[in-house]
């Protein structure tokens, strides 16, 4: 999957000079689907982007723990790299370098190895080629499970079907969305607008400013981070406070 950390995509805030807040963003298609994306986001990933000084709670310290495990006290067949840097499915190709950056051969994954005993007891495989085998009923066998058995047949068709839909992200490419500052979001129209606006109980309409943002991987990180501790997200990221 390609990934580059220059993407960037843009929304219009709608900004209230004199309270210095974003009443709400008009955003296209591409922010709504990385907005939407954050919640595909694991959290060994998360935890990774905001590093473990920026997280609130214990989470860092789970992460910085398994950072700090010596390989060796992990199953044989389980890495360190499974927790510490999990792979997603990004919702667009297009904003797909925003938070994290997997490998382009990541949909070419490797499925897990099976393995058996060489006197095939039972036909029965494990993943652990370490693993004793049980034998058959009423005939122990013991010996190690470490002869590799192929799988043969399309196992992943579905699962690529639904990876094909996600690129294409989740909403349509034909309307544009407002996004409060809460990060609640709905479709947008005239009438919601002019709504909006009397519930903020706006006024004075020249206190009003329009103001086109890009959002990259920097913009992304800061987002994430204040959708966990704010309920001005916008704000805290786009508004400078003095």
């Amino acid at each position: 999957m390609a990934s580059s950390s220059s993407t960037k995509v843009s929304m219009k805030l709608l900004i209230d000079t004199k309270n210095q807040k974003v009443l709400f963003a008009e955003a296209s298609k591409s922010v709504i689907d990385f907005l939407f994306n954050l919640l595909c986001l694991p959290i060994g990933t998360v935890v990774k982007l905001l590093s473990a000084n920026d997280m609130v709670g214990s989470l860092g310290n789970l992460y910085q723990s398994v950072e700090n495990l010596n390989q060796e006290y992990m199953q044989p067949f389980q890495t360190k790299d499974v927790l510490l840097n999990p792979k997603f499915q990004s919702s667009s190709t297009e904003i797909s370098g925003f938070l994290t950056k997997n490998d382009d051969n990541e949909d070419d994954e490797q499925e897990p190895k099976l393995y058996m005993c060489s006197k095939k007891c039972n036909f029965q495989v494990t993943y652990d080629n370490t693993t004793r085998c049980p034998g058959r009923p009423g005939y122990p066998c013991g010996g190690y499970m470490n002869i590799e058995v192929r799988y043969f047949g399309n196992k992943n068709v579905e699962e690529k079907k639904v990876f094909s839909n996600i690129k294409s992200g989740f909403v349509k490419d034909v309307i544009t969305f407002m996004v409060m500052d809460d990060l609640v979001i709905q479709p947008m129209s005239t009438i919601s607008s002019i709504t909006l606006l009397n519930k903020f109980n706006v006024k004075d309409i020249g206190s009003l400013q329009e103001k086109v943002v890009k959002m990259g991987m920097d913009e992304g990180i800061k987002l994430l981070k204040a959708s966990l501790q704010s309920k001005m997200v916008l704000t805290s990221v786009f508004i400078k406070k003095t």
